[in-house]
């Protein structure tokens, strides 16, 4: 079915019901840029605090083009996917290097960006510079499948093609507004895991969902990835000086560049513990059990035991840093966060 039904209802209602969210001030490209990749697996309640702190520090371009990598990990500290600032930087290095530090103003400039997909070229591209382009995410395939009773599964790539190429065909003169408006009601009104708030959506009466009492069937989400399982035997070491060990990640790989709590993989008993404490030139005097964890990454689940290990031995191979330097200067991840 056409979606060109749902355009101007949408439009109006986007006008009438957006957020005002600290992004949407003004359309500054690197702005929305900022928060679509802050937004990437992550819910806005949690970005608002970060994309304030990250914007204070790094107010433009040629600031995230020429901040020091700690600085920029401590920065996203607890978002996750760190890959996403790593690419931020690269991508503001190009724009430095390669546009004279103006922002790309097409769909295809910005999409040669490292870290910048076709759902936040498309953003960038319609919200702030009109190109008629959609921005398709989870909640745009959700909402177009109920508007049109599809039971294809919506993580496929050939339906995320087709649902493009549909929306490319009915693009407004206000193209931001649109997707937008299209990303607004995905996540404040047709909801997932079967209940949408259909009494208060613009565009129900084009909805093929709603009309034929389809919204908990669809959309139709079937994953094909398995997940890995990794366990860790984490230790919390404190010096007899306070100071806790940490060491850098390798450079390459899961959360590459950031620090992490010492570990092992697998699970141990009391004994090889100690060895492998040993091993790395520590004294241990007490290794007591501390928790158990759960980490869920995109395709890996971390499951930790955590244990506190008291030295009288610092290890040359470890940063001893206090506590409150870890909190200031050293990234660590959430995974290791939620131990200590």
């Amino acid at each position: 079915m056409s979606l060109s039904p749902i355009v101007e209802p949408l439009i109006g209602w986007f006008d009438q019901n957006k957020r005002l969210l600290p992004w949407r001030r003004d359309r500054a490209p690197y702005h929305v840029w900022i928060s679509e990749i802050m937004l990437q697996q992550t819910r806005i309640e949690a970005v608002m605090g970060y994309y304030a702190r990250f914007l204070d520090a790094l107010p433009d371009v040629k600031h995230l083009s020429e901040v020091d990598d700690d600085t920029l990990m401590k920065l996203w500290e607890g978002l996750g996917y760190y890959s996403r600032a790593r690419n931020l930087k690269k991508a503001a290095v190009m724009i430095m290097e390669e546009h004279g530090g103006v922002f790309p103003r097409t769909y295809d400039a910005l999409r040669r960006l490292p870290g910048i997909g076709d759902y936040t070229a498309g953003a960038i591209a319609s919200i702030c510079f009109d190109e008629k382009v959609p921005a398709v995410d989870g909640n745009v395939l959700r909402v177009i499948a109920r508007i049109q009773g599809n039971r294809e599964n919506v993580l496929l790539p050939q339906t995320k093609k087709r649902v493009t190429e549909e929306l490319t065909r009915v693009m407004p003169t206000r193209p931001g507004a649109f997707n937008e408006g299209l990303m607004e009601l995905g996540e404040l009104v047709c909801l997932p895991n079967g209940i949408p708030l259909c009494e208060r959506c613009p565009i129900r009466d084009a909805c093929t969902a709603y009309r034929e009492g389809l919204t908990e069937e669809l959309p139709v989400r079937i994953k094909t990835t398995k997940r890995r399982r990794v366990d860790l035997s984490v230790f919390i070491i404190t010096a007899e000086d306070g100071r806790i060990a940490v060491e850098k990640r390798p450079e390459k790989g899961l959360l590459s560049g950031l620090y992490q709590l010492p570990n092992l993989e697998g699970f141990h008993d009391e004994a090889a513990l100690a060895e492998a404490l040993t091993a790395w030139r520590l004294s241990p005097t007490e290794i007591t059990f501390e928790k158990d964890a759960k980490h869920v990454f995109t395709h890996i689940d971390w499951f930790m035991k955590a244990y506190r290990v008291q030295t009288a031995k610092k290890a040359d191979r470890f940063l001893w840093v206090t506590e409150e330097e870890l909190k200031s200067a050293y990234p660590l991840p959430t995974a290791f966060q939620k131990l200590i």
